[in-house]
């Protein structure tokens, strides 16, 4: 898990970031784990525990419709910025109408230095904020994690901070499917088909 720099650029240089390629099919809910419970900040003040779920604990708080599908998408270095845009990008505009569906983009920060109250806060300020598609209903939620994610990390398998990881969850937070990396059509197609499939289920 304390793997450096060097590794991971050297596994990015291998094979660009795919360090597997994204599930065919959705997971089957029996057989799905949960996602693990994730505070984020937004730039404009506001925190939340993530996954917005059926049973979360900011349910009641938020008054919102549970989301029958969400797509998380996690960075740690700024590389893997253009790896994201490329699965956020088709999913809103293909779900842009759906008030069912949730993307959130979260940038984890470790570095110590900015974890300092005062930068951070300024940081908030300055960072990327979130805003609604252009022509639909479907907002890009920019989110950002700060401190030690270790055990998060631990949790969902994470070793290359330099790529992207995307994971699809259902209305209980459960990990339907995964990506890595860059887009692959058919990687974007069965991320697509898997969505529907969620917001098809009871």
């Amino acid at each position: 898990m304390n793997r450096g720099y060097f590794a991971d650029m050297a596994e990015l240089k291998e094979h660009g970031g795919k360090i597997a390629t994204a599930n065919k099919i959705v997971i089957p809910a029996m057989a799905a784990v949960k996602f693990p419970q994730l505070e984020v900040n937004f730039s404009a003040g506001k925190s939340l525990k993530l996954p917005v779920t059926t049973f979360g604990p900011d349910t009641d708080s938020l008054k919102a419709t549970i989301p029958k599908a969400t797509l998380m998408c996690l960075s740690f270095r700024a590389t893997s910025q253009v790896m994201i845009d490329s699965w956020c990008a088709p999913f809103i505009e293909t779900f842009k109408n759906s008030e069912k569906v949730q993307l959130y983009e979260v940038s984890v920060i470790e570095s110590w230095l900015l974890l300092q109250t005062p930068i951070k806060k300024l940081l908030l300020l300055m960072l990327k904020k979130s805003k609604p598609s252009e022509d639909g209903v479907l907002q890009r939620q920019i989110a950002y994690a700060f401190g030690d994610h270790y055990y998060f990390r631990k949790e969902l398998k994470i070793l290359n901070l330099l790529t992207g990881y995307m994971f699809l969850l259902d209305k209980f937070g459960r990990i339907r499917w995964q990506g890595f990396g860059l887009a692959t059509p058919d990687e974007l197609s069965s991320l697509l088909s898997c969505t529907s499939l969620l917001l098809e289920e009871e």
